[in-house]
């Protein structure tokens, strides 16, 4: 049996995990990150995260002020335009369209999209070279006991540590929120939501489109080009027993499936990597913190994956948390410092699970009242061009909010 001692513990090594140990190694602290699994290296490989996610602009202030974007933007595609588009029926009929461009809010772009297996592969090569860092893939964390001034854990390999801090970035079903005794509440849809990558014919032009039908919003995000044609990352939220259907028919009519889905605005589509699924919920924590510990990312909250929110919003409570560990370096994992972090964040992730779940219901509606308030909403939204800067800076972050608020630094 061996034993160590560090000032934080982070388990979870999924994105939001390895960007929170390196912004910690970088403020002065010990950590230790562990996962039991390990980042796959290729879209093909066993597990990879085939997700992508568009990373809004105070999410990339964030990687810039800890000096990680300078490894990840080769591998970022910018999104200038946000199109989205309102159909009915199947096959879909175009009822509304409307595009919103990063230059009606001063900026070049919204964001940058990566997919996902690439970020953690490129995030545990950083970690596995920083100094303060005992990066541990392949193991996993397995219980704790709690005391006045640490927290003693104890891993599924058998090794012992002690940590003034123990964060919980590992999950869903996250084992250090389920060590605490932090309840969830969890919405379910009845729907899945497929993630692959796809070439096309029509270049994208670094347009990210989400399109309304019943089932729930389809996504396409631009990517690089992938042995020389234009490819993008796709995001499919359907009715779990077809998207089930769809995954183990004939390809031919998946392809077709897919193509009028998209309403062919990229051509036909070719799938290029595998096609994971995975069910469609809302999920929050009751609360955020406990003795020693805090939880984050999707370990306190899941949203459908509509807008970018997700992994944005797990970025925001990493911001939070490493300005909150330097203000309170002396009682790290005191009272005090979980207190404040519980404070700046639950507002927002509740206020933001409320609405996300909102518009997720009235996406996936077939219901004709439904259909017709998307239409009318978009329409308006787009029509009247301070409350769409409003709400687009709303929905990127770019609020300038205080991070002591619960906000990215400025």
């Amino acid at each position: 049996m061996t034993h160590a001692t560090v000032d934080i513990l982070v388990s979870g090594a999924g994105i939001a995990g390895m960007v929170t140990a390196a912004g910690l190694a970088r403020a002065g602290f010990s950590v230790c990150i562990v996962d039991p699994s390990v980042p796959a290296d290729s879209a093909d490989a066993a597990g990879s995260d085939l997700r992508s996610t568009a990373y809004l602009r105070p999410a990339r202030a964030l990687f810039d002020r800890l000096g990680l974007w300078e490894t990840l933007a080769p591998h970022a595609t910018p999104l200038e335009v946000l199109r989205v588009i309102d159909t009915t029926g199947w096959p879909p009929a175009e009822r509304e369209r409307r595009s919103f461009e990063a230059r009606d809010l001063g900026h070049d772009s919204f964001g940058w999209n990566i997919p996902n297996w690439r970020t953690r592969r490129e995030l545990a090569a950083i970690l596995s070279e920083m100094p303060r860092v005992d990066l541990r893939l392949g193991t996993g964390f397995s219980e704790m006991l709690v005391r006045d001034r640490e927290a003693r854990v104890r891993l599924d390999d058998g090794t012992h540590l002690t940590a003034r801090l123990v964060l919980g970035a590992d999950g869903r079903a996250s084992p250090v929120r389920q060590a605490t005794g932090i309840g969830v509440d969890t919405t379910r849809y009845g729907q899945t939501a497929l993630a692959f990558a796809v070439t096309h014919p029509v270049p994208h032009g670094n347009i990210s489109t989400e399109i309304y039908n019943s089932g729930g919003a389809f996504t396409t995000v631009p990517l690089p080009d992938h042995d020389g044609q234009p490819a993008s990352a796709i995001v499919w939220m359907d009715d779990g027993p077809r998207s089930a259907e769809l995954r183990a028919g004939p390809a031919e009519t998946f392809a077709e499936t897919l193509r009028l889905r998209s309403c062919d605005i990229l051509g036909r589509m070719t799938p290029v990597t595998p096609i994971r699924a995975w069910p469609v919920i809302t999920q929050t924590a009751h609360r955020m913190t406990a003795r020693r510990t805090a939880i984050l990312a999707e370990a306190a909250h899941v949203l459908p994956p509509i807008g970018a929110q997700g992994l944005n919003t797990s970025l925001v409570d990493v911001a939070l948390l490493l300005n909150l560990a330097e203000r309170h370096r002396e009682t790290l994992g005191g009272d005090e410092m979980l207190a404040a972090f519980e404070k700046g964040r639950t507002r927002d992730v509740h206020a933001r699970a409320a609405v996300i779940d909102l518009f997720n219901r009235v996406c996936k509606s077939d219901r004709p009242l439904a259909q017709a308030a998307r239409t009318a909403g978009l329409s308006a939204v787009h029509g009247l061009a301070p409350l769409r800067r409003k709400i687009m800076r709303a929905g990127l972050g770019d609020t300038e909010v205080r991070s002591d608020r619960g906000g990215l630094p400025r």
